[in-house]
């Protein structure tokens, strides 16, 4: 018995949806988990009028971010037009579609308070022909039921009643996706239609379409096996909103996670392997992964979640290997990639590797994402401190006691042996001089020195700095204070 044979079928009218990296992911597992498993990518555009062309490369780069290759493609549905074409005129040809004239308003005007939903048949009688407003529309059975057997949520029963005779090609004859997603995935031989919930109230309408094919091209393919994955909600439990929810897949790969820890995340949300294991290799997703197995609850999408997972890969990368995936953060100019949402905040003549490997070390443990990383070291390389004017008032220029620990530091640290350990010491020392703990002592030379409160370890990167440039940049602080 051959493998299953999946697809992942976007539409490129938008940014890379987590929701859809959530059923790229998912079918990649279905594929990966047999031998002989197929994973195709394929590009639903037949939607002209909201196409583009750079939505279509997102998508492709996304999913090379997230490791997402694809067997087969990726192919373009408006490729297979002749295969629609041909459909329709079968379709037609066996009484299966018919001509419709009406407009939307018509249709509205005519439901009045009838809360049945859809198109009410209005058309089906009267014989109409192709012309120039006319549209093709399926003429589903009056009665009867079309049960879609869903791996997921079980069987689910429609009613023929509540179906209405939808649309499958406007009047310029360009065939919509009900149809030319059906005639693509029976030549594709797909096994398993995997895709999000939405999708769901589709599926009957796709069956009836599969099954008059089967009739009209005298050859019987078997269905798919459908999975509609659980929806991705937000905090509120509501369904994630593109206009209110942080959802584009590029977003996350901009801020800097790290693309194995996306996936990891993904595979979470509506299934989990066994144990409660929430961090692991993609190998043993894929080895536990079972469609049988996901939820059909709503999965809530918890970017901070996200985000500690991420801070957990990063933690755990060697060294070499974490300032190397730091590139296009740091060095955007030696990089393929660079986030498009921001800039660096240095010149490549500003940049100094050797220091950054030095400082690298420093930060490893402090930051979630990699796009913290150029915030937390740009005093290094700028040779004017980046302020937070905010936080220097706060901390240093409204303190008239930080203004005393800055000249006592000043003095005490250009004789002072300039090692970390040592300078922690000295800092102590005469913080405690003005009755000031250590945290209290330190926090006017961090802002004076980085110029904000937060940072990688003080004593460190004053040891990295040097004796010259910490104390140039304490005294510019104190005039800046002094005013």
């Amino acid at each position: 018995m051959k493998g299953p044979r999946v697809r992942f079928a976007p539409s490129p009218t938008g940014y890379f949806h987590v929701g859809s990296a959530r059923s790229a992911l998912f079918n990649f597992f279905v594929a990966r988990k047999a031998r002989d498993g197929v994973f195709i990518l394929r590009i639903e555009d037949t939607d002209a009028d909201r196409n583009r062309e750079e939505w279509v490369d997102g998508i492709v780069s996304a999913m090379q971010w997230l490791g997402l290759s694809p067997d087969e493609g990726p192919f373009r549905q408006s490729d297979n037009g002749p295969a629609h074409r041909e459909a329709i005129s079968q379709l037609w040809g066996a009484g299966f579609l018919y001509y419709c004239d009406c407009t939307s308003d018509l249709v509205t005007a005519r439901k009045g308070d009838n809360k049945t939903p859809g198109y009410d048949r209005f058309c089906r009688e009267r014989g109409l022909v192709a012309g120039p407003t006319t549209a093709l529309r399926f003429a589903t059975p009056t009665d009867g039921t079309t049960t879609v057997h869903d791996l997921i949520r079980g069987d689910v029963v429609f009613n023929h009643s509540v179906i209405d005779d939808f649309v499958v090609a406007k009047s310029s004859g360009a065939v919509l996706y009900a149809l030319a997603n059906v005639v693509d995935d029976r030549a594709d031989r797909i096994t398993h239609v995997i895709r999000g919930e939405e999708h769901l109230p589709n599926t009957p309408k796709q069956i009836l379409l599969w099954t008059a094919l089967d009739v009209v091209s005298g050859t019987r393919v078997d269905l798919p096996a459908y999975a509609h994955l659980p929806l991705l909600v937000n905090e509120q439990r509501k369904k994630l909103s593109k206009r209110k929810d942080p959802v584009s897949t590029e977003s996350y790969r901009d801020q800097g996670f790290l693309s194995e820890a996306f996936v990891n995340y993904l595979g979470l949300l509506g299934w989990a392997p066994s144990g409660d294991i929430e961090k692991a290799p993609l190998a043993d997703f894929i080895a536990e992964f079972r469609l049988e197995d996901v939820s059909h609850s709503p999965a809530f999408f918890d970017v901070k979640k996200l985000t500690h997972l991420n801070g957990e890969y990063i933690r755990a990368l060697a060294p070499d290997e974490f300032i190397e995936r730091l590139t296009p953060w740091v060095r955007p100019w030696a990089s393929d990639w660079s986030p498009t949402d921001r800039d660096v905040p240095w010149s490549p003549e500003q940049f100094d590797e050797a220091l950054f490997f030095l400082v690298a070390p420093l930060i490893q443990e402090r930051i979630a994402v990699l796009g913290e990383v150029p915030a937390m070291v740009d005093f290094f390389f700028l040779s004017e401190v980046p302020y937070d004017e905010a936080a220097f008032a706060k901390t240093v220029s409204g303190n008239p006691v930080a203004i005393e620990m800055l000249r006592a530091a000043i003095t005490a640290f250009d004789t002072a042996e300039w090692t970390s350990e040592n300078l922690h010491r000295v800092t102590a020392d005469v913080g405690e001089s003005l009755g000031l703990v250590l945290r209290k002592a330190q926090a006017p030379l961090r802002c004076a020195v980085t110029g904000t409160t937060v940072g990688p370890p003080l004593f460190e990167s004053l040891e990295i700095l040097g004796r010259s440039v910490t104390l140039e940049r304490l005294e510019a602080a104190l005039r800046k204070a002094l005013g």
